[in-house]
């Protein structure tokens, strides 16, 4: 089949608006590509024509009645809203219409839909979120970061397989270094849970190099952080909370007197540079991984650049068969682990 993505067009907070020009742009650089924009057809047509567009053999458009809201409950979504841009989406990936679902919209809706259609890998208890996170070292992978919230040692231990093989997977890297996010590096600190899971790693083919604390998420430690959904959905705020305050302060600083806006004129050049390196919209899309297909979901507020970087990780994703790889590697693992 052809490198085919449903995109719900109608998720997130600008929709089209912000999904259509982003599908163009992706259509422009990755010729192999085919996308097809999931939702209103009035409302997606208007928009290609808004962009001196059209549907083509490359794009199309699949009608969808019904749209999720950001503050939907998932529940009276997945019960309530069969024909949204979401499910509809969703469903084009069951029925092998397309290999991967990209949307920006309702975080719980679309993992609970995602997970009864779609179903989870055996050996697989629950999904997980990653993420990439920009470092001083390269860059990071952490997951879960926020859909489960208590987790067991063997969820853990299956978040870091998952983890680890996507991340090899995207990063062209052999064997990434694994972690288990802590309150130390030293072995006796943490609770039991993650205590338990370090020593299903440590018996595990996996290249799992210890606890690792917050500030090691930045520092790009290791390749790949794992901890429980509940911590990293915090984690992940707090360094997005943190970022907005620094980028907000300096700017304050930057224009509080002439001489200080002529230090920013100066200092311009490594600013832009800062940016450019930070930029949250390039490290748009978080992975659900654990699934039998591929679901990449974008941040709620991106913009086309944001939502075009989520397509791009949707892309990689197929090309490199993250799921089958996935699968094959826990199973390998469970396998060697009954035997022993």
């Amino acid at each position: 089949m052809a490198l085919t993505i449903a995109l719900d067009a109608m998720g997130g907070d600008h929709g089209p608006v912000v999904t259509v020009p982003a599908a163009l742009n992706a259509l422009r650089k990755q010729h192999d590509l085919k996308l097809i924009l999931v939702g209103d057809q009035a409302q997606l047509i208007a928009a290609l024509q808004q962009q001196g567009s059209d549907v083509s053999e490359r794009l199309t458009i699949q009608h969808a009645s019904q749209q999720v809201e950001m503050d939907e409950s998932p529940a009276l979504a997945l019960r309530g809203k069969k024909d949204s841009s979401m499910r509809v989406a969703i469903n084009l990936v069951k029925d092998g219409a397309a290999s991967a679902c990209v949307s920006a919209g309702n975080t719980g809706a679309l993992m609970a839909t995602a997970r009864f259609v779609l179903k989870t890998l055996p050996g697989v208890d629950r999904p997980a979120i990653i993420s990439t996170l920009p470092a001083i070292k390269g860059q990071t992978h952490m997951l879960d970061l926020g859909a489960n919230v208590d987790s067991t040692a063997e969820h853990l231990f299956q978040f870091a397989v998952m983890g680890s093989v996507l991340t090899s997977a995207v990063e062209n890297i052999e064997r990434p270094t694994v972690g288990l996010l802590n309150i130390g590096s030293e072995e006796m600190k943490g609770n039991e849970r993650v205590k338990e899971a370090a020593q299903l790693l440590i018996d595990s083919d996996i290249n799992y190099v210890g606890f690792v604390e917050g500030d090691d998420i930045f520092k790009g430690t290791v390749d790949v952080v794992v901890c429980d959904g509940f911590v990293g959905n915090v984690a992940l705020k707090t360094c997005e909370g943190v970022a907005k305050m620094l980028s907000s302060s300096l700017k304050e600083e930057f224009l509080r007197t002439p001489l200080t806006k002529l230090a920013a004129l100066c200092a311009k050049p490594v600013l832009n540079a800062f940016r450019a390196k930070y930029d949250p919209r390039n490290y748009n899309g978080a992975s659900f991984v654990g699934l039998n297909h591929i679901v990449v979901k974008s941040h709620g507020g991106a913009d086309e650049l944001s939502f075009e970087t989520a397509i791009r990780e949707a892309i990689t994703e197929v090309k490199k068969d993250v799921p089958h790889l996935i699968s094959h590697q826990l199973e390998s693992l469970l396998t060697k682990r009954r035997a022993s």
